[in-house]
């Protein structure tokens, strides 16, 4: 397949995705959203800026700036950025001219589903159209503003087949404009779980230590997260907190030291995708205390390698997470939820060893990285015979 996916080619998630078809011959163009450079062998990037991305520096990651300027930035980019996407999309649609795909696949809604819709309607014969939902694209980003909701409807009613990482957003799709009859897959947003770098521990933990991976997002309550912290320690003064992605991140570092529980807190960086199974599995807990999510793919990575996951209750978590069972849920709004939920984890040896054995057996099931590829493979060539 000749395949263009237009995406933020920073994202582990993203490269994790496309790395299967360069591997299998396909030849692969992308549409990259933000500057950067990529190891991945592909015939061709095209930097194609929307929504100010151009703006952000070229060796940042996803998500590296303080909390205030996410979420500034984040309502400027709901209301100013659809404004962007008309004159973006004339050169997206130049490159689409250019290489002919067969498919083009925008990995997420905002902003890189909204800009190849708008390039694509300009095309007389235009290629197929695929578009991911990530976890917050319908609950948080959609209804944010007029402009967004109508960008949103105008994705779902071009697309040509759907992508989600779990069944709820197949059902918001339809209702922001999916037609029924269009086909839909759900597999995990960075298209599995790779065994060799996400595994349990050969024996378990023995340290009470607990991980949020979640870093500083807009969607994400790290507030509360942290004012849950001296509850538990205060029941628990042995436990140990590693929050990876929020070293250096002034926010973070203010609510540890007026909390004073700098000794407990080990601020750590963004570390390499491939380096966060050995993290996770130095690890008895993993919390996820998000407001807006889909499958968060560095909850289920953790799942894999053993870490017992407590995460906020959302509708797409509990397609993963049965409480009391392989996982507990909370308000995350709520410091004490988190607490209670952080310490019943911690002081049930005999829940997290059967919690680890479900969750083994249900990344093998519905997210191991071959067989979901594999599924990807099969919906692409779906979409292909579609007509129309």
């Amino acid at each position: 397949m000749r395949l263009l996916f237009v995406t933020d080619i920073r994202s582990p998630i993203s490269k994790n995705w496309i790395r299967r078809f360069t591997e299998r011959g396909d030849e692969v163009f992308i549409a990259a959203t933000f500057e950067a450079d990529t190891d991945l062998p592909i015939q061709r990037m095209e930097f194609t800026p929307v929504a100010f991305s151009s703006a952000k520096k070229r060796t940042s990651a996803p998500s590296s700036a303080s909390s205030r300027t996410l979420s500034l930035r984040t309502k400027i980019r709901q209301w100013l950025g659809p404004v962007t996407i008309p004159a973006a999309a004339q050169k997206l649609r130049a490159f689409i001219k250019e290489v002919q795909p067969d498919i083009v696949h925008a990995m997420r809604v905002p902003y890189e589903g909204m800009l190849a819709a708008s390039a694509l309607q300009g095309l007389k014969k235009r290629p197929k159209f695929i578009v991911s939902i990530w976890g917050n694209d319908f609950t948080l980003h959609a209804p944010s503003t007029p402009l967004m909701g109508w960008y949103t409807r105008k994705v779902l009613r071009l697309a040509d087949g759907l992508h989600a990482d779990v069944q709820r957003d197949v059902t918001l799709a339809h209702q922001w404009g999916l037609s029924e009859d269009k086909p839909s897959l759900v597999v995990p947003g960075n298209g599995g779980i790779r065994a060799d770098v996400f595994y349990p521990p050969s024996e378990l933990v023995k340290a009470p230590v607990v991980i949020n991976p979640r870093g500083v997002r807009p969607y994400v309550r790290t507030d509360s997260f942290f004012k849950s912290i001296p509850l538990v320690l205060a029941k628990r003064p042995d436990v140990k907190f590693v929050c990876t992605g929020m070293q250096n991140e002034p926010q973070a570092q203010t609510w540890v030291k007026e909390l004073g529980i700098e000794a407990a807190v080990e601020l750590a960086p963004a570390f390499a995708h491939e380096k966060m199974g050995e993290v996770f599995r130095g690890a008895q807990v993993v919390v996820s205390p998000s407001l807006h999510d889909g499958t968060p793919n560095s909850l289920i990575e953790a799942m894999a390698c053993g870490c017992f996951p407590v995460a906020g209750d959302l509708d797409s978590i509990r397609e993963w997470i049965t409480h009391g069972q392989n996982g507990l849920l909370f308000n995350a709004n709520d410091p004490q939820s988190i607490a209670d939920a952080i310490l019943l984890g911690l002081e049930r040896e005999d829940l997290r060893t059967e919690a680890a054995g479900l969750n083994t057996s249900l990344i093998s099931t519905r997210a191991e990285y071959g067989a979901c590829m594999k599924q990807v493979e099969e919906f692409y060539n779906l979409v292909l015979q579609e007509q129309g």
